[in-house]
This record gives structure tokens, C-alpha cells and sequence, in this order.
């Protein structure tokens, strides 16, 4: 009998982050790490497992988003979903009715992604590897087969990706052992939130600094003053040989941008990062020609392929952030890997959050040894939270991530946290237990 979907479950799941303001930014205050939680199930009782990340409210919106393309993925034979998620995501990203709310941005294609993120973590169970490990081990032409190259081929074509992957095809192996051996690359967030107090900011920057951290990143835009105070602090903690990267999370226009960074540039900043809004890609571009040799990243709230494509086109950033949980998925995102390769421009994933880490590690580790072979210049973001909660959590020693070895997506969380932060009723967020510090709940969330 074919095996098939049977069904997707999708659970809100939300941490009181806010209570000490883990994940504090300038456009953040009081963040509750939060995601819509996918399931998908087989008749054979497989399981694939994915999510939408959140900040708190609205994760009802990414749930409700789920359940609405759910129909679209139960009944699906799984050889055939597993043996080409492309077609998946093209039907998903693609579908005339649902793509109206979009096209391809917003809530809905974010649920895309965690279908068919949950889609992959099926197929890397059902092949017994890890998903950079299946990603790595597809020939360039199956590569290529997963991307939707439709809105691409103006920068970059079929045959140029498949050029791409086949000059890296000969040093996989190698490249897989240096990962095994030594990890990827890490830069940590964890001293830089906002409404951490000046101790704790200088504490846990020397911690970094002593945890093998060569790179750290310190949230901005809040208050000048302010800014140039931690900033001051975090330097004299951290020495002058170690980056700083700095965050402003969107909060800024072009001119704001470009005159609040040239307050900071006497710590010498590596980069700035999200200094206007994601859709701004000629705002991007004058900021980073005014701010040279300050780099500017950006990617986390990019909405697809085709920004990512025209930030790169108008040399408009210095570093590209892709986020596994931010576009539609793996499959977008080998697009983004791809067009970054073919610009030549640096790859840093944007990650921390709820199981953004450890989803994110997988597609760069990928990219390092299938795709642009090289971790020069590159890191993937490290916070420390929530990790606990996951059944095959992060490792990170000596400032690197560790290669995953359990099959799948490293996506599954574990059954005790979804009772306990299930929303509204779970035992975390019942009767006020959370002593949440966010504005009052709305009528919607308590319902």
C-alpha cells in the first residue's frame, strides 16, 4: 500500500523570552520567541517536522497560514514528496488562490516554508542523514532541479548554477571531512540585546571572547547615547583584534542610517546590520556607499529570492543573511546559497530565536561543502537560547558549530515543551505563569 501524508499538525508554541528581555532589540522590545509548529505524519507513522518562527503575537496568523495549505500536502504519496520537494514548493509558492495574499512574502509563504522544511526533515529521516549531509550528497543536476530559476534568470541561469556546483563537486569529500573534523564557523548575539544592563553586557562580551568567539554583534538604534555608551564597553571588554557587528533590526531610514553609523565607526564596527527597511534595496546601496569600509549585511526578513537577487545585482550588501525559516524554505534558499555564490558575496545566516539555529546550520554547512566551498569571511549566528528544548540540539565548542549527525533537520522539539509553552493553555502561559512583561494580551490570543 503507498505509503502517504495523513495529516499536519500545527501547534502555537511561545517562551516568555520577554521576562528578561532575551531578544531585545530597537524594533523588539519585549520579543516571546514563539513558532508555528509543524508536524506532518504518514499512514506508515513517519514524521517530518518543521516551523514558522515568531516573536509572540501573530503566531496564530502562521498557524491558521499552515492549516490553510495543509490540504494542499495530506493525501501526497511520500516517495514522490520526498523524491522532489521542488515540486512541492513551486505548487505551494505557486497556487493562484493563495498566491493573491502574497505573491511569494509575507505570512503564507513563511507557512510554505515550514511545510516544506518539514518536507525535507522526512526525507533526510526517510535517506538515515542529516540534512546538509542528503543536500551535499545530490548530484549538481538534482540540485538544480530544486530551484526555481523562473524570476532568477536575469542574474543567474541554469546553466551558470550547474557550472557553479560542478567546480565544487570534486572537493566535497575533503570538505566534508574538514567540517566533521573541525565545524563551521559561529559569531554570537548573546552579549548584544538591548535590555541587558552595562555589567551584564561587559560580562557575557568577555565570556564570548573566552569561548573562542572571534566575532560578537550588539544590537543598535535604540538611543545614540546609549549606543555609543555600549559600544564603549563592549570594545574595552572584547580588545581591538575582535569584530564587533552591530544590528539596527530595520529601525532606521537611509539618512538616520547613514549618520547614526558614522557616530559608531570609532569602534570600528565590522558590520551593520538591517540598517533600513529589508525592501529598501537602493536605500541599501547608498548606505553601503556612504558607510564604506563598514560592511552591510542583510537577509533575515527578506521576503524571497528576487530581493535577495536585486540587493546583489545593485551591489547593494557586503554580506547576505539568509534565514531557514524566512523564505519558502530549503528550496528558496538553495536559490539565495546559489546567487550569493555566483556574486561572490559571503553567506552569514541569520539564526538565535526558536530552532533557528539549528535548522540554519544545516544549509550552510551545505553551502561550504557543495556549493561555494569556503567559510572565509563566513559565520552562522549563535544564541543561547531555547536549545534545551530541542531533541537534537546545537553543539558548539571552541566558537563552532558542530556538524549534525542525527538524520533529519534537527526541527523536532521535544514533547514535554510542547505541553508546557503550548498557547494560550499550556502550564507556562495558564493563569499569568509566564509573569510575561509585554503590553496586555489581545482578545484574539486569549480566545
Amino acid at each position: 500500500m503507498t505509503e502517504r501524508i495523513s495529516s499536519v499538525d500545527t501547534l502555537d508554541v511561545r517562551f516568555p523570552t520577554s521576562r528578561h528581555r532575551d531578544g531585545s532589540d530597537a524594533m523588539n522590545p519585549f520579543p516571546d520567541y514563539s513558532a508555528a509548529y509543524v508536524v506532518l505524519r504518514t499512514t506508515a507513522g513517519a514524521e517530518g517536522h518543521g516551523l514558522v518562527f515568531t516573536v509572540g503575537r501573530g503566531t496564530e496568523l502562521a498557524v491558521a497560514a499552515v492549516r490553510s495549505l495543509a490540504p494542499m500536502v495530506v493525501g501526497q504519496p511520500v516517495d514522490e514528496l520526498i523524491a522532489d520537494p521542488g515540486e512541492l514548493s513551486r505548487r505551494l509558492v505557486g497556487d493562484s488562490q493563495i498566491r493573491w495574499l502574497g505573491p511569494a512574502k509575507g505570512v503564507v509563504h513563511m507557512a510554505a516554508g515550514g511545510l516544506v522544511n518539514a518536507v525535507w526533515d522526512l526525507a533526510a529521516r526517510r535517506a538515515g542523514k542529516p540534512l546538509w549531509k542528503l543536500l551535499a550528497d545530490l548530484t549538481p543536476e538534482q540540485l538544480v532541479g530544486q530551484v526555481d530559476f523562473r524570476y532568477l534568470r536575469d542574474a543567474l541561469t541554469e546553466d551558470e548554477a550547474l557550472a557553479l556546483l560542478r567546480t565544487a563537486a570534486p572537493g566535497r569529500a575533503e570538505r566534508e571531512r574538514i567540517l566533521l573534523a573541525e565545524g563551521y564557523p559561529a559569531y554570537t548575539t548573546t552579549p548584544g540585546w538591548l535590555g541587558y544592563d552595562d555589567e551584564k553586557l561587559a560580562r557575557l562580551c568577555r565570556e564570548a571572547v573566552d569561548a573562542g568567539y572571534d566575532l560578537i554583534k550588539l544590537k543598535v538604534g535604540g538611543d545614540l547615547t546609549d549606543d555609543v555608551r555600549r559600544l564603549g564597553i563592549a570594545r574595552q571588554a572584547v580588545g581591538p583584534k575582535v569584530r564587533i557587528a552591530v544590528d539596527a533590526n530595520q529601525i532606521w531610514g537611509v539618512p538616520d542610517a547613514i549618520g547614526w553609523m558614522r557616530e559608531l565607526r570609532r569602534f570600528d564596527p565590522y558590520w551593520i546590520e538591517e540598517p533600513t527597511s529589508p525592501d529598501d534595496v537602493l536605500g541599501h546601496a547608498a548606505i553601503r556607499r556612504a558607510l564604506a569600509p563598514v560592511k552591510v549585511a542583510t537577509g533575515e526578513h527578506v521576503h524571497n529570492a528576487v530581493v535577495f537577487k536585486q540587493l546583489l545585482q545593485a551591489a547593494a550588501v557586503d554580506v547576505v543573511q539568509i534565514d531557514a525559516c524566512r523564505v519558502a524554505g530549503v528550496n528558496e534558499n538553495l536559490a539565495v546559497l546559489l546567487l550569493a555564490a555566483k556574486f561572490g558575496v559571503p553567506v552569514c545566516p541569520h539564526a538565535g530565536g526558536v530552532g533557528l539555529c539549528e535548522l540554519v546550520q544545516h544549509l550552510a554547512m551545505f553551502d561550504f561543502v557543495a556549493v561555494s566551498g569556503s567559510t572565509e569571511d563566513r559565520a552562522i549566528e549563535y544564541v543561547d537560547h531555547l536549545h534545551e528544548h530541542f531533541v537534537d540540539p546545537v553543539r558548539i565548542s571552541g566558537g563552532r558549530y558542530r556538524a549534525p549527525t542525527v538524520p533529519g533537520m534537527s526541527a523536532e522539539i521535544v514533547a514535554e515543551t510542547l505541553t508546557a509553552y503550548r498557547f494560550p493553555d499550556g502550564p507556562q502561559w495558564a493563569d499569568g505563569a509566564a509573569d510575561r512583561t509585554t503590553e496586555p494580551a489581545t482578545t484574539a490570543e486569549i480566545a
